[in-house]
C-alpha cells in the first residue's frame, strides 16, 4: 500500500487501511472500491491522506507499534473520562479524576508494553481515524511519542510510567477553558490566548491534589509549554528549572500538534514536523531530548512515495531503526520512466542521495 493525498484519488482506487469513526466503526473498509460519492466524503471530513493498494505498492505494510484495537480503546477511554470532568466542578472534580486515574494508569501500562517489546521507529497514523475532539486523540498520542523518547533515553520502568500519565494528562487542564475558544477555527484574540494559557496551571492544581498521581506527573502538565530561553509559559522558565520530564512532553506534544489535523490548518507530513523540532534544538528543546526523538520517530511512514534528487522514485517500503531519516525504498521509476522490474534502496547507503520530495500526489501512467 502507498499514501497519496485524497485531491488525487480517483474512482475504482482500492483502500489500502481501514479508516474508523469516533464510534470505533469502520467508515471505509480496507479493500472498499473508491467511488466519487466516497471521496467528495472524504474531504468532506477533512481527511487529507488515504492509503491505497496498486501494483507498485503491492505487499507493502504498515507496522504501526501500538494496534488499532488498542488505540482505539484509549482513545475512547480517555474521551469518557474527560466528558466526565466536563460535568463537575472545584473539588467534585478532583475526586472524579482520582476515579478514573486507574483507567489512565491502565491505558500507560498497555502503551508501554508494546513500545518496549518494539523493536522498531515509532509509527503513528493519525489519518486512520477520525475524532470530533483533537484533544483525545492527541493525548494519547503525545502519550506514546513521550514514552518512545523516555525508552530511547533509557528512563526506568517507572520513571517511563511517571511520564507516560503525565503526557496523557498534559492537558487536562484544557477540561475548564470555554469550548469556544478550544475549537475556534481562525486565529485566537490576545485576551483568548491568554485564557488558553492557563490550562497549563489548571491541569497543574487539579493533578497535584491526587492521591493516585506522581507529583511529578502533575509537573508535566505545568510545565509542557516551558522553552529552554524562557520564552514558554506559564512562569517563563529557564533550560535548569523545567523538569526533564516537561523537556520530553514539550517535544512529543508540538510534534504532535503540526503532525495532526486542526480546524485552522492542515497537518505536516511527519518529516517537517521533525525539521521544525530539530531548528529549536537547544533554544527551545533539550539537545538530548531531540536526539532521542530524532532517533525513536519515523521520518518517512511505509507507503510514502519520495522522490530523489537523482531522479529516482521510490516507496518507504521498511524502516531503518540505525538512521530513521533514510530508509529503505522500494524504486520503481528512474528519470520519470518506470522501471521494468522494482528493486530495494538502503538510503543510508547513499550519502550522495537526498530526498528532494515527497510524492504525495503520484498516480503512475498504467492501464
Amino acid at each position: 500500500m502507498r499514501l497519496i493525498t485524497t485531491t488525487v484519488l480517483k474512482a475504482g482506487m482500492i483502500i489500502g487501511r481501514t479508516i474508523w469513526n469516533e464510534a470505533n466503526r469502520p467508515l471505509l473498509q480496507k479493500g472498499a472500491k473508491v467511488s466519487e460519492p466516497m471521496i467528495k466524503r472524504l474531504q468532506q471530513l477533512n481527511i487529507h491522506y488515504v492509503y491505497i493498494d496498486d501494483e507498485i505498492s503491492s505487499n507493502i505494510e504498515i507496522e504501526e507499534a501500538i494496534p488499532i484495537d488498542m488505540r482505539l480503546k484509549a482513545v475512547t477511554q480517555i474521551s469518557s473520562s474527560f466528558n466526565k470532568l466536563k460535568n463537575v466542578k472545584g473539588k467534585e472534580m478532583t475526586y472524579c479524576l482520582d476515579q478514573e486515574s486507574k483507567h489512565f494508569a491502565g491505558i500507560i501500562d498497555d502503551l508501554l508494553d508494546n513500545i518496549m517489546k518494539s523493536r522498531e521507529v515509532l509509527t503513528v497514523l493519525s489519518d486512520a481515524f477520525l475524532y470530533d475532539h483533537y484533544i483525545y486523540q492527541h493525548s494519547m498520542q503525545v502519550a506514546i511519542y513521550s514514552i518512545a523518547i523516555a525508552k530511547e533515553m533509557n528512563y526506568s520502568a517507572t520513571e517511563l510510567r511517571q511520564i507516560g500519565i503525565g503526557a496523557i494528562l498534559h492537558d487536562v487542564g484544557k477540561m475548564m477553558i470555554p469550548q469556544a475558544i478550544l475549537s475556534k477555527p481562525d486565529r485566537l484574540s490576545d485576551q483568548e490566548y491568554e485564557t488558553m494559557k492557563q490550562h497549563a496551571q489548571f491541569g497543574f492544581d487539579l493533578l497535584r491534589n491526587l492521591h493516585t498521581i506522581s507529583l511529578l506527573s502533575a509537573h508535566c502538565a505545568f510545565q509542557h509549554h516551558e522553552r529552554l530561553d524562557g520564552s514558554g509559559y506559564p512562569r517563563g522558565l529557564l533550560n535548569f528549572e523545567i523538569h526533564p520530564y516537561a523537556k520530553i512532553i514539550a517535544v512529543a506534544d508540538v510534534f504532535d500538534a503540526v503532525t495532526s489535523n486542526r480546524v485552522y490548518r492542515e497537518k505536516m507530513m511527519p518529516s517537517h514536523g521533525v525539521e521544525i523540532i530539530k531548528k529549536g534544538s537547544g533554544t527551545l528543546y533539550d539537545e538530548q531530548v531531540v536526539e532521542a526523538f530524532r532517533r525513536s520517530v519515523s521520518y518517512y511512514p511505509n507507503g510514502t512515495v519520495l522522490l530523489l534528487s537523482d531522479g529516482r522514485r521510490g516507496i518507504v517500503c521498511k524502516q531503518y531503526k540505525d538512521n530513521p531519516e533514510r530508509p529503505w525504498l522500494r524504486i520503481f521509476e528512474e528519470s520519470g520512466r518506470m522501471v521494468k522490474a522494482t528493486y530495494e534502496l538502503l538510503l543510508a547507503d547513499c550519502p550522495e542521495v537526498f530526498v528532494e520530495s515527497i510524492d504525495d500526489a503520484f498516480v503512475p501512467d498504467i492501464e
